[in-house]
């Protein structure tokens, strides 16, 4: 399977190798350190090929495309003058790795924090990231999930235009900066995973267009034709995105993948793409001795996509599941309008805790048709849950995380729901100490037609959701400054309360198997509609735990009716520790007691040894 781009050998020779099967002449334009011009041979698959010595790791290049046309190269491993530039020649064989002993984590006891390298700091490189680690780490999470880094246009964009899917974005860092804070993070026992787009390409700087079909008309996406997985010429498509996704795993020593929006991959072949990438994934695992892992942001509540392929399906590790976070946000009165309007009630809340999926197979009256299949039968450690993400918070007008739009109690309540939860939590940027800056759309476009139409757009796509506002200037710097976090914060008042309530809960989550093993056959949930409440009972070997949620604005009686004879009360979050109005629960409860819980509050529940 051949790795398009400029492979640098550690002798200095190096091979460009470019697809574009439909052009009659390619040529090689050095522009730095040397300029020259050299003639390519193109294959019988259409890959124009030239090897030359003396190659230095600052070499600039360009394509000549039919003696007209001068472009970067779609494979380019860095874009330091921007994507309308000439790429660079990137020597990976040069860094000094200390992680050889790292073998990943596994998957279930992940706790995943999603950053975009920008806003995370004040200087918004990668770099940058690596003085917050030990921080990260002793709250409790141990994985940080990257939103994209292929090369964007200008500094700023949430990354889901790049470009260039082998460049990593120059502002960062580029791509010395990724792996210093792969390796570094890898040092602390953290896992990376890094968020690719494989739906699209963003619509400034590409010019693979120019190169070879990677398009088709056969089928449309948001972002207008799909790429071409299924049709003439898909083979070296596929083989683009494969060796891209390798690239991550070999050049990066990136630990996972969270491909976006698959269901915009649109692909009718017996041997889909999707399948056929998870098997690539599965032999560099094997080849390189480490656990790597695919995970999947689909909307179409389809086990298909996890399911192994044994037994039909694609393979992937896990996926984002929006139901649990759906409903608990409607329940907690967040939101309205839009995919909303199929949630709202306590049933939903409770099917998307025990399945992970609410909708499997009834109607919809958001999409107004049945929708979905059952996971029930699928782990609950194929599913990645939230209170929130970059794409809930930062595709609302103002871009207000959670803890600007619900009380500090509820706020409580939905980190309990979701990390006590059968499910792979996943924690947006500074949610651990209720960040109360915005996380807004921003780009740094150079094409103001482009610039205009995204405007357009963005009020449109709001207007669904009842939103009267009209969204912040994308393009302005001042969007873009405003969704910075405010680090220096998260110990102070309720930020530190926030942040030692979230320590509290992942690290019950780590040290109690009950809530440790993400066993759903060990699970059992009943729920009140009239009161909003709901219990969660569940239990591994001789150890048992109740999860007590009220999501009523008032205080509310459950009755305890669990097997279990005896439990004590390990945490309350209306206790006054926790800046709540104080806990009605004693100490210590028996089977078939009547408890006040405080409104908008969770309380956990544990065995009582004999």
């Amino acid at each position: 399977m051949r790795r398009p781009g400029a492979e640098l050998s550690t002798d200095g020779t190096c091979t460009f190798s470019v697809w574009a099967p439909q052009r009659e002449k390619m040529e090689l334009k050095l522009i730095h350190p040397k300029e020259a011009t050299f003639p390519m041979e193109k294959d019988d698959r259409g890959y124009w090929n030239i090897t030359l010595k003396d190659i230095t790791p600052d070499t600039l290049y360009l394509y000549r495309i039919d003696g007209t046309m001068d472009r970067p190269d779609p494979a380019s491993r860095l874009q330091p003058r921007g994507v309308h530039e000439a790429s660079q020649v990137v020597n990976h064989n040069t860094f000094q790795w200390t992680d050889q002993a790292w073998k990943n984590l596994d998957f279930a006891s992940m706790v995943m924090y999603e950053l975009h390298v920008g806003t995370f700091t004040p200087e918004g490189t990668f770099d940058a990231i690596i003085p917050r680690l030990d921080a990260i780490a002793a709250t409790g999470i141990n994985t940080i999930e990257i939103m994209p880094v292929a090369q964007f246009p200008g500094e700023r964009n949430w990354g889901y235009d790049g470009t260039y899917p082998y460049a990593v974005q120059f502002s960062y860092g580029g791509p010395e900066g990724l792996k210093r804070l792969v390796n570094a993070c890898h040092g602390r026992g953290i896992a990376v995973l890094l968020d690719v787009v494989y739906n699209h390409f963003g619509p400034e700087g590409s010019y693979v267009r120019e190169f070879g079909p990677y398009f088709t008309d056969q089928y449309k996406t948001p972002w207008g034709n799909a790429i071409n997985f299924d049709g003439p010429f898909s083979d070296q498509v596929r083989t683009f995105f494969f060796q891209n996704a390798l690239c991550w795993f070999t050049d990066f020593h990136i630990d996972g993948l969270r491909l976006d929006a698959v269901h915009t991959i649109y692909d009718t072949s017996a041997r889909p793409f999707l399948q056929q990438l998870a098997e690539h994934v599965e032999e560099r695992s094997v080849e390189i001795g480490k656990r790597l892992y695919l995970i999947a942001e689909t909307d179409l509540n389809d086990i298909r996509v996890i399911t192994p392929r044994e037994m039909g399906g694609y393979g992937f590790h896990a996926q984002w599941s929006d139901d649990l976070h759906h409903s608990m946000q409607t329940l907690l009165k967040t939101e309205e309008g839009g995919y909303y309007v199929d949630f709202g009630r306590m049933w939903h809340l409770a099917k998307g805790y025990m399945d992970g999926f609410v909708y499997s197979g009834q109607y919809s009256l958001y999409r107004r048709k049945s929708f979905g299949n059952s996971s029930r039968d699928r782990p609950g450690r194929q599913f990645v849950v939230c209170t929130q993400n970059h794409d809930q918070v930062g595709n609302r007008v103002l871009g207000e995380r959670l803890s600007l739009r619900v009380s500090f109690e509820a706020l409580k309540l939905a980190a309990g729901i979701i990390l006590l939860s059968p499910y792979v939590p996943l924690l947006f940027m500074g949610e651990e100490y209720a960040e109360d800056q915005p996380f807004l759309y921003f780009v740094s476009h150079s094409d103001s037609v482009l610039i205009e139409a995204i405007r357009k757009g963005r009020k449109e796509e709001f207007a669904a959701f009842r939103f009267e506002q009209d969204p912040p200037d994308a393009e302005a710097v001042e969007t873009f400054q405003r969704s910075k976090l405010k680090w220096e914060t998260r110990e102070q008042g309720n930020h530190g309360v926030m942040l030692n309530f979230y320590r509290t809960l992942l690290k019950m989550r780590r040290e109690n198997h009950a809530l440790k093993i993400l066993d759903k056959e060990r699970l059992a949930v009943s729920f009140s509609e009239l009161d909003r409440t709901m219990v969660a009972h569940r239990w591994h070997g001789r150890v048992e735990i109740l999860c007590l949620y009220n999501l009523a604005e008032q205080d509310k009686t459950i009755r305890v009716e669990s097997p279990v004879k005896c439990w004590k009360k390990i945490l309350d979050s209306s206790h006054q520790m926790w800046q709540g109005p104080g806990s009605s629960v004693p100490e210590k409860v028996n089977l078939g007691d009547t408890i006040t819980m405080k409104a908008q509050s969770v309380v956990v529940l544990e065995k009582e040894q004999e």
